[in-house]
């Protein structure tokens, strides 16, 4: 890669992350949970999101920002929770970056939410450079994308602090070795917390709301 390339490169990626600080301090002073949905297009982010949304809601206040290169479909398929939805298209960038989420949230009372969910652009390489200053950020793979998805992305997978493991009904159909796939995934960030579910049949979903009640709850108490 060309010196010069490099300079743009790591000019963007420090100003992002001076962005995405001050996003933290913003989400964090507010009291809100954040949470970053990173995949390739095609794993589940969408179901997941919206079933994730509506079991939420009876305990707690959600939202979401839906990043997509065009149309808003997703958007408009989450609204349909009844949480409120905002949608950063991109056009041609492969990836939200914390002045696209700044612009966003401008004026959108983060104090009024005990959750805001992040759905990134579908892609397993150009997010994994950019902090959106988020809580969690939970990488899905699923059973229909190959096991090998960790070893061929490694960056991605291990920059995640969960893996989220989808369409687990669909496992014994397309022949999912799930050995095999929790191996590459430890393989590439050992230690990593997996949780396999299902948006469909719900298999796993209340281990993944667990998780993020878990979360919630270490959020309202820490000081402000």
């Amino acid at each position: 890669m060309q010196p010069r390339i490099v300079e743009v490169r790591q000019g963007i990626l420090k100003k992002n992350d001076l962005l995405a600080r001050g996003l933290r301090e913003r989400f964090e002073a507010a009291g809100v949970t954040v949470v970053n949905l990173v995949s390739s297009p095609g794993a589940g982010k969408t179901a997941l999101l919206e079933e994730t949304l509506r079991r939420l809601q009876p305990r707690h206040r959600v939202a979401a920002l839906v990043g997509d290169l065009a149309t808003d479909n997703d958007a408009k398929r989450l609204g349909r929770s009844g949480a409120p939805v905002r949608q950063i298209t991109t056009g041609t960038v492969c990836h939200l970056d914390a002045e696209m989420l700044s612009t966003a949230l401008a004026d959108w009372d983060l104090a009024a939410l005990d959750f805001l969910f992040i759905e990134n652009v579908g892609n397993l390489v150009c997010p994994a450079s950019y902090d959106l200053g988020e809580r969690l950020r939970a990488v899905l793979l699923s059973v229909t994308e190959g096991e090998d998805k960790p070893l061929k992305y490694p960056t991605i997978f291990n920059g995640a602090d969960l893996a989220l493991i989808t369409k687990i009904d669909l496992a014994e159909a397309v022949g999912f070795d799930r050995a095999e796939a929790l191996k590459n995934l430890r393989e590439v960030r050992p230690g990593l917390e997996v949780i396999e579910a299902s948006s469909r049949t719900g298999a796993g979903m209340e281990v993944w709301l667990g998780r993020l009640g878990a979360m919630a709850e270490r959020t309202a108490q820490s000081p402000a």
